[in-house]
């Protein structure tokens, strides 16, 4: 049995009932086969993969708090340190009732080489909680933000583990969190990202995942004869990274004709308005249903079915495997050329080896979604500086961060013999760096 086969095994045998993680760690390993065979005697000496695949640390705490009816409640909560070998851990933190330690591990170990790709100093991790902020009031997410952070705060720094915004934690949340750890720690430092301008925050980080995964699509189109002006979009998703991948579309020449949420989804073939997407969603915070209703050229559908409609690129961006075989087929029988993922594992393995068989170019989350992460490092060096770039000084960065990323993982592709293998570009390229950084601080 090779040493891939060896360590996968062994994650799924020491980390039973999460399918999530033992996803993300078969399409890593196997994507690093052409790399671990050629050093397979050294790493499996230093135990490489068994080190990179077991977080550093795993917190698991409860979370209580009081309800506006008086009555105490208890939710679960994880941080995951997966991995500080070139930086303090970095990611963001989800509030959501589908969050268990199984999906906070998957999406740490993704943030190690999503973190890596992005040639910043920054390590791997991941938290949140099963708490569900939809319905609840501000008093009541303020308790819950106070009662986790009063014991988070002991783990993090902004030398140690700066966490972020994930799914249900925006700026109301982080404004909470970071009030909390100020009071507990008497620090006032970038210990969180995605603040408010008014207390360190960085401008561009709201729309920093939305437009850098199109500035990498811009460049992998461009870099395989495409122009994207032009070209028909389809755009899952009407959260944060939807809404400004729609928007940096658009301005980028292209027609985007879909978006969708937790109940249906939208066909607009006059293209997304986003002012009024932005005010269904963010504003009234109401269904897209009602975004059809005010729009006449736009059709509202029960379900799914973003997948379905003709276009040349697609873009996931609402959550993990959405994106299955039968959408994938869909696609590749409408003509789609591209495929780029905003948000975190949103495609099948099946799904994706599909699109990649049938001549479809693919850009996994790791590097397609990397722009969050890679603007909230600079939100992290603005504050450590005690400067504030502005809006285009941080957009000029994030395009050069985000077309630096394309063509790494094309290099590394091309270098280990599969071309336009992207989905392995982005792990080889990524774990080289961790890596060689494991190797230079020991045995740790």
């Amino acid at each position: 049995m090779s040493y891939v086969d060896e360590v996968y095994e062994r994650v799924v045998r020491e980390n039973p009932s999460q399918p999530e993680f033992h996803q993300a760690v078969r399409e890593v390993l196997d994507s690093l086969r052409a790399v671990i065979d050629r050093n397979e005697e050294k790493y499996r000496r230093e135990a490489l993969l068994e080190r990179i695949t077991m977080p550093e640390r795993q917190l698991l705490f409860r979370v209580p708090w009081v309800d506006d009816k008086g009555q105490v409640q208890v939710n679960n909560a994880f941080r995951v340190q997966f991995s500080s070998a070139i930086g303090p851990y970095k990611g963001g933190l989800r509030l959501h009732p589908s969050v268990n330690l199984g999906i906070i591990k998957f999406l740490g170990f993704e943030q190690v080489f999503k973190n890596s790709l992005t040639g910043l100093p920054i390590g791997g991790g991941k938290g949140g909680s099963d708490f569900d902020p939809k319905g609840k009031s501000d008093r009541e997410i303020m308790a819950f933000c106070q009662s986790f952070m009063t014991e988070l705060h002991k783990y993090i720094g902004a030398d140690v583990d700066v966490p972020a915004g994930d799914i249900g934690t925006g700026a109301r949340e982080i404004g909470y969190l970071y009030g909390q750890y100020k009071r507990l720690t008497g620090r006032y430092e970038g210990v969180l990202t995605g603040k408010g301008l008014s207390y360190g925050g960085s401008l561009a980080r709201t729309e920093a995942t939305g437009y850098g995964l199109l500035y990498l699509t811009e460049e992998m189109l461009r870099a395989n004869g495409h122009d994207i002006a032009g070209k028909i979009v389809v755009v899952s998703g009407a959260g944060n990274v939807a809404i400004y991948a729609v928007q940096k579309a658009q301005q980028l020449g292209a027609n985007v004709v879909t978006v969708s949420d937790s109940t249906g989804w939208v066909y607009d073939p006059a293209g997304i308005d986003v002012a009024l997407l932005r005010e269904v969603k963010e504003v009234r915070r109401a269904r897209l249903s009602e975004y059809a209703r005010a729009r006449a050229t736009a059709e509202y559908h029960e379900g799914r079915g973003v997948f379905t409609v003709k276009c040349d690129v697609a873009l996931p961006c609402a959550t993990q495997n959405e994106l299955g075989l039968e959408d994938a087929k869909a696609l590749v029988k409408n003509g789609c050329i591209a495929v780029a993922e905003g948000a975190n594992m949103p495609t099948t393995l099946e799904a994706t080896d599909y699109l990649r068989e049938n001549g479809v170019l693919f850009a996994p989350g790791k590097a397609a979604n990397a722009g969050g992460v890679a603007t909230s490092a600079l939100e992290m060096s603005q504050n450590s500086m005690r400067l504030s770039w502005s809006f285009e000084e941080v957009d000029s960065k994030l395009k050069d961060i985000m077309v630096g990323i394309f063509h790494n993982i094309d290099e590394a592709a091309k270098a280990y013999g599969m071309p336009g293998n992207y989905v392995a570009g982005a792990n080889i390229a990524g774990f080289l760096k961790v890596a060689e950084a494991m190797e230079a601080q020991g045995v740790v």
